[in-house]
C-alpha cells in the first residue's frame, strides 16, 4: 500500500443488490435475475429479491415523509444504514458527519410517474420539482443518518457516478473538511422507459433469466442486463499510529480495508454512447490511480472490471488493461454476471465485490465460456477496481486490506 501516514478506512459497508443484502460471495447457480415484461417482449433484470423488497418497502413506511421517496433514495438510505451499523458511529456522533452519493439518472421511478401525470392531467404534485431532482439522494441519506454539520453531496456522471462520489470523499477527508463520509451509489432503474432505452440501443441481452444472461467477457451477442441497487461506504482518515493503537487494543486481529485512490479518466470521442477500441479513459483512470497509490502496477493482484458484457466495450477495457499491465496481467473478474448493470450504483457494488474478494480470497467461477479469471492464481493482496460510462467517462480505485 502507499506510504501516506493518514489513511482512508472503510469504517463500515452496506449494499442491497439482485443478491440481497448479505454480501456477494453466491453460489454460481444463484445469480440475481428475472424476467420482466417490456412491450412485447420479456427481458431479464437483476431486481431485489423478495425478502429484500420487504425491507425497502418497510422502510418507506418509516417516516411520512419517505412514502412520497423514489426508490433510489430509498436503496441509498437502507445502505448507507448498513454502512453506519456497521462502522459504530451511532455510539460516537461527534464528528462531521457528510454524505456524497452518486446516481446516473437519480430519482427515476418518481420523474416518470410525475410526468406522466402531467401528460395525463396538465398538472402536477407540488413535491414533484424537489423529489425528482438529484440532490434529493444525497440530502435524504444525510437526514435519515442525522447529520447536521456536514455536506450532502449528489453526482451524475454516467455510469462511474460513485466513484466520482468516493473520489471527492477523499479528497474533503484528506483537506479536513469533513471527519466522516457516507459515500457511494444508488440506482433504480427498472422502469419501462429506461428499459425501452437500452432496448434501443440494441445492447440488452438475449438470453433467460436462467440462462446467465448476463456475461461479461464473453464476446458477441451482447448480453447488458439492467439491474438496481446500491453500495455505501463509511469513509473515515486514520493515522498508522492510531490504527496500530486500535489494533493493540482488539481481542483479535480485525482487518481494514483502506481505499487508497480514486483516479479519473476521460476521452473526447464523437459518440457519446461510445468508447475508442484503445481504451483511452480507462488507461488514464488505471493510471491515475496507481500514481495517487504510489503503487507499480505488479502490485495490483485482480481487478474488478466494468465490463458490462458488451462486446466493444469488454474489448475496448481489455486492450486498456495491456496497455497499464503489459505482458503480467492480473487475474481479472466481475460481478456483474450476478446482478447485472446498475448503472450509478455499479462502481460502489463492484468496490464492495473487491472488498469481499480480499476478505475471502476466492470468488465464484462463471458457468460460461469467458476470459474472466476462474479464481485467484495469487494471495490477494490489493484491488483495482474499474467503472466507465457514457460521455467518455471513467474511474478507477485501488483498495487494499492493512
Amino acid at each position: 500500500m502507499s506510504n501516506r501516514e493518514e489513511l482512508i478506512l472503510l469504517r463500515g459497508r452496506g449494499r442491497v443488490s439482485a443478491l440481497g443484502t448479505n454480501g456477494q460471495g453466491p453460489a454460481a447457480a444463484s445469480p440475481g435475475f428475472t424476467m420482466r415484461q417490456q412491450g412485447p417482449a420479456a427481458l431479464p433484470v437483476a431486481a431485489l429479491p423478495q425478502e429484500t423488497e420487504k425491507q425497502l418497502v418497510a422502510l418507506g413506511q418509516q417516516h411520512a415523509a419517505y412514502r412520497q421517496l423514489d426508490r433510489t433514495v430509498l436503496l441509498a438510505i437502507l445502505a448507507a444504514r448498513q454502512a453506519s451499523a456497521q462502522a459504530g458511529w451511532a455510539s460516537h456522533p461527534e464528528a462531521t458527519l457528510a454524505v456524497s452519493i452518486g446516481s446516473s439518472r437519480g430519482a427515476t421511478g418518481r420523474l416518470e410517474h410525475h410526468h406522466h401525470e402531467f401528460l395525463t392531467t396538465g398538472t402536477t404534485a407540488v413535491a414533484a420539482s424537489p423529489l425528482t431532482t438529484l440532490g434529493n439522494v444525497a440530502s435524504w441519506v444525510a437526514f435519515d443518518a442525522g447529520s447536521t454539520n456536514g455536506a450532502a453531496l449528489s453526482h451524475s456522471s454516467t455510469c462511474s457516478s460513485a466513484f466520482q462520489a468516493l473520489g471527492n470523499a477523499v479528497a474533503w477527508l484528506r483537506a479536513g473538511m469533513a471527519g466522516r463520509f457516507l459515500a457511494g451509489g444508488a440506482e433504480a432503474p427498472l422502469t419501462a422507459f429506461t428499459l425501452a432505452q437500452m432496448q434501443a440501443l440494441g445492447i440488452y441481452s438475449p438470453f433467460e433469466a436462467t440462462q446467465f444472461p448476463c456475461r461479461p467477457g464473453a464476446g458477441k451477442p451482447s448480453t447488458f442486463v439492467l439491474g438496481e441497487g446500491a453500495a455505501v461506504f463509511a469513509l473515515e482518515m486514520v493515522s498508522r499510529a492510531a490504527l496500530q493503537a486500535e489494533r493493540a487494543r482488539q481481542v483479535s486481529f480485525q482487518p481494514a480495508f483502506c481505499l487508497e485512490s480514486v483516479g479519473f479518466g476521460f476521452e473526447a470521442i464523437s459518440s457519446k454512447t461510445g468508447l475508442s477500441a484503445q481504451g483511452h479513459h480507462f488507461q488514464a483512470a488505471m493510471r491515475m490511480a496507481l500514481a495517487q497509490a504510489d503503487c507499480a502496477p505488479a502490485a495490483i493482484d485482480a481487478v474488478v472490471l466494468h465490463s458490462p458484457g458488451t462486446p466493444a466495450g469488454d474489448a475496448a477495457e481489455r486492450q486498456a488493461m495491456r496497455a497499464v499491465f503489459g505482458n503480467n496481467l492480473p487475474d481479472i473478474t466481475s460481478n456483474k454476471w450476478l446482478l447485472g448493470h446498475t448503472l450509478g450504483a455499479s462502481a460502489a457494488l463492484s468496490l464492495d465485490y473487491a472488498c469481499q474478494l480480499l476478505a475471502t480470497q476466492s470468488w465464484p467461477a462463471p458457468p460460461f465460456a469467458t476470459d474472466l479469471t476462474p479464481a485467484p492464481s495469487r494471495p490477494i493482496r490489493r484491488v483495482l477496481v474499474n467503472a466507465a460510462g457514457f460521455g467518455g467517462n471513467a474511474a478507477s480505485a485501488v483498495i487494499s486490506v492493512v
